[in-house]
């Protein structure tokens, strides 16, 4: 029963909605590991937090939203660079790090901005604060990944792959975007 799940999810007739719903579902846990990291330390500062519905909401539109761009992407890397030669790998690395990595990183500061109810100025400014440190940490953290990626995963796994690794850096982002800037002075208006 399992078996036949996960074939048909990773079949070509629904791999596309397999990785959309793996980005969403990864981006909210990520979130939600964070926000019960936030609320234990601040547990034992003698604060009180509580979780922020809002945040976990926008994580995990921002998911499902980037999701068509991050399975299409891997398509046409494949089909334009087809191949595992190590030449092939380090060409799609230096793509995905100088086109995808900042589309995403630039369309989800933005889209979270958006969602939180900022004016598109204010996303424009942690854009320009944000942008930099996430970009440098992605070249730390996805150049790695994606050689194991391109190099030996097939590519009806590579979102999900991709998905998986990004619950840590999900973690990172929540952590990022809502403890260090713009969004931080909002925190404490948007708690349920």
């Amino acid at each position: 029963m399992i078996r036949h799940i996960t074939r048909k999810l990773f079949s070509p007739k629904y791999l596309v909605w397999t990785n959309i719903a793996s980005g969403g579902i990864i981006l909210t846990c990520g979130d939600a590991v964070e926000q019960y990291r936030e609320i234990l330390k601040k547990r034992k500062q003698q604060q009180i937090q509580r979780w922020n519905m809002k945040r976990t909401g926008c994580m995990f539109a921002i998911g499902i939203a980037l999701g068509p761009f991050n399975h299409y992407w891997y398509v046409y890397l494949d089909r334009f660079l087809p191949g595992i030669a190590a030449s092939t790998v380090a060409t799609k690395i230096v793509l995905d790090e100088i086109i995808a990595s900042p589309v995403l990183t630039i369309s989800f500061l933005v889209g979270l901005g958006l969602c939180e109810g900022k004016p598109l100025s204010d996303c424009g400014t942690m854009v320009k604060e944000k942008f930099p440190t996430i970009w440098m940490m992605d070249l730390i953290v996805w150049t790695p990944a994606q050689w194991i990626n391109f190099r030996c995963l097939p590519f009806p796994v590579r979102v999900v792959y991709v998905n998986t690794l990004d619950m840590m850096w999900s973690m990172f982002l929540s952590f990022y975007t809502y403890n260090d800037g713009p969004l931080d002075h909002q925190r404490e208006d948007s708690e349920v």
